[in-house]
């Protein structure tokens, strides 16, 4: 396979592709989800209060909507490593690294690119279903900006011979 340019090429490559996919899913959403965001007015089921649903869902509730778009977008993201038959941890942490970008940028390109939110409405105040703010955004976002952040330099580091 011929590789294209440098490793920082490749991630910023990588990083503006993410951030593509997540512009286009985020007109997505906002096409199906319209004003209501977090799956409220969907047809779907849902899971409003659970202790784990705390530990690992921020306190938002589980909808069938989210359970089915987290998991296809998981297999997505895992794709490349089907398609070339291939395994390794480094890839797998760039996948989670960049899935995890994905989604935070996607969350608030949500509310940038909604007509009914915007960037003015993105606060605690218009936005209940994340419940634990920091610096004036989701802790989510903080969090997994940091741990995919992470999980991508060290994909990409270099590995000592």
């Amino acid at each position: 396979m011929r590789r294209i340019g440098s490793k920082q090429l490749h991630l910023l490559l990588l990083l503006f592709w993410v951030f593509l996919l997540a512009c286009f899913f985020a007109n997505v959403e906002i096409q199906i989800e319209g004003a209501h965001g977090w799956a409220a007015s969907l047809p779907t089921w849902r899971i409003d209060k659970h202790q784990l649903l705390d530990v690992f869902w921020g306190g938002r509730p589980m909808t069938g909507y989210h359970a089915w778009i987290f998991s296809f977008m998981f297999l997505v993201f895992h794709l490349p490593q089907v398609l070339h038959n291939s395994f390794s941890l480094r890839v797998e942490a760039r996948c989670l690294g960049c899935l995890m970008l994905f989604w935070i940028t996607e969350d608030f390109l949500w509310f940038v690119m909604n007509p009914v939110f915007g960037i003015a409405r993105f606060s605690p105040a218009f936005v209940p279903w994340h419940k634990q703010w920091i610096f004036g955004m989701p802790r989510d976002y903080l969090v997994f900006t940091l741990i995919g952040g992470a999980l991508l330099w060290w994909s990409f580091r270099d590995v000592g011979v």
